[in-house]
């Protein structure tokens, strides 16, 4: 099978397998995108009389079957095509003939390949915020069933003042509402339109109207100049990364919580056996498991940011093979998280507090009469602070 850029000379196969590595494989969650993005390009090519109405419509009706027949599962993106868009253009030049080659005039994979990439990523963050939004509400729901449930407010893992389900369970659904708006602020560097800049310089001569792109694609903005869109590879996906890192820096402290509240010593919750597994040697015991992965994926979510930005942190400007790279860990980042905010909003309806099994130390009702003396008597609160210790003390 020949690749776009062929020009008759054999391809070692093992030049081959470095090259496209696991991106032939990668791209298969781009193709509708590329697809979208592919028809939007050759509608805008017939507005600048570069495309005739006859080819036009040939392209468009061959690149939906394309992408019905993908997503039925009728074909795939195999190492021997290299990647998404060898396949699709290929593909629809033995569909139609001559007029699929005339598709990519005035584009470069390299613009080809990040238009696709940014709309999926617009529909990926909106998905993720969408999820984190999921469980904080079903954190509400916990708060509606058990929010009157009295617990221990702990700090340096000592019991310290009083709280509630209703407190704890709101300070997470907070945090990750907070996550979901993190996310969604990713869109601003993603919602551009880099398609038409071609492999970074334009396409000279060629006249493309790139706001007309812009609109039938949904971008806020076109990106401008050209020689911008090149350097700023990376950073939308490094962003998206970060709040991906956070959010799921959240799900592992809410599971860490979690895990604490489910020991034997503590037995302030309940899980049912849909959530948990059993061991191989004890027949007593049922393991958190999930709640366990869960705090432990947030080191693979920061391991994916790491990665990405690694990966273009001192390139030159201009494309560089490089940026190839990106999708794996970015691919990854966001499947994990999407998984983990999914199990974690499946869990919490399950999650139930045992009232009779929390224990208050009465100490921890301190602070609040230290208070009671400052608004009771009018004096300092560092000399409410001393009496109260000092009552404490004494056992008073």
């Amino acid at each position: 099978m020949s690749r776009l850029w062929d020009k008759g000379a054999p391809l070692d196969e093992r030049v081959l397998q470095f090259t496209a590595g696991d991106d032939y494989a990668l791209d298969e969650r781009l193709v509708p995108y590329d697809v979208r993005a592919s028809i939007a390009h050759a509608e805008m090519l017939h507005t600048r009389g570069l495309l005739e109405a006859a080819d036009l419509e040939a392209i468009r009706d061959g690149l939906q079957h394309l992408a019905v027949e993908h997503a039925a599962g009728q074909w795939h993106i195999s190492l021997a095509d290299e990647d998404g868009q060898t396949a699709l253009e290929q593909r629809l030049t033995a569909r139609i003939g001559a007029a699929g080659g005339r598709v990519h005039l005035g584009r470069s994979r390299n613009d080809q390949v990040l238009t696709a990439v940014r709309l999926y990523l617009r529909d990926a963050a909106t998905g993720l915020a969408e999820n984190a939004e999921r469980v904080a509400g079903e954190l509400d729901q916990l708060a509606a069933r058990q929010g009157e449930v009295v617990l221990p407010g702990y700090t340096h893992m000592q019991q310290a003042m009083p709280s509630s389900v209703a407190l704890w369970a709101g300070g997470f659904a907070g945090e990750l509402r907070d996550d979901a708006a993190g996310l969604r602020s990713v869109l601003r560097r993603i919602n551009r339109n880099p398609l038409g800049s071609a492999a970074g310089y334009g396409a000279p001569g060629l006249g493309l109207d790139r706001e007309l792109t812009r609109a039938k694609l949904d971008f806020a903005e076109v990106q401008e100049p050209v020689t911008s869109v090149q350097l700023s590879r990376g950073k939308a996906e490094a962003q998206l990364l970060f709040e991906i890192a956070l959010t799921m820096q959240d799900l592992g402290r809410l599971s860490s919580d979690l895990l604490l509240f489910y020991t034997q010593e503590f037995a302030f919750v309940s899980l049912p056996d849909a959530f948990t597994t059993g061991s191989s040697i004890m027949p007593q015991k049922r393991n958190p498991d999930v709640f366990e992965l869960l705090r432990g994926r947030s080191a693979s979510a920061q391991a994916c940011l790491l990665e990405a930005l690694a990966i273009f942190a001192k390139l030159p400007s201009g494309y560089q093979r490089d940026l190839q790279l990106l999708k794996q860990p970015l691919f990854r980042g966001i499947d994990l998280c999407a998984q983990a905010l999914d199990i974690m909003a499946t869990a919490l309806p399950a999650v139930s507090f045992n009232p009779a099994r929390i224990k208050i130390d009465p100490s921890i009702h301190t602070a609040e009469e230290a208070y009671a003396l400052v608004v009771k008597d009018g004096i300092p609160f560092r000399e409410a602070y001393r009496i109260v210790g000092a009552r404490l003390k004494a056992g008073g």
